[in-house]
């Protein structure tokens, strides 16, 4: 089930800056030009390493994961 984020603090459903560490396989293709094309990039691994509201600011616990769709998702489902 696909997951979105949730400010406890405010309400923010929308806005949120996301720091991720990946690591992935790729082709890289490489014009004769030397203009490089990266082509069929699968991830090997995936990390989210913080998360923080764009609205206030709050991270941590006070942002929450909920499943799209859920009762939760929308218990402050309105901007600050």
């Amino acid at each position: 089930m696909a997951e979105r984020y949730r400010c406890t603090a405010c309400g923010n459903l929308t806005r949120f800056d996301v720091v991720t560490s990946r690591r992935t396989r790729a082709f890289h293709h490489y014009t004769i030009g030397g203009d490089l094309e990266i082509e069929e990039e699968e991830v090997l691994d995936e990390r989210v390493e913080r998360v923080s509201c764009r609205w206030c600011g709050a991270a941590g616990d006070t942002v929450e994961r909920v499943p799209v769709g859920s009762d939760a998702e929308h218990l402050h489902d309105h901007a600050p």
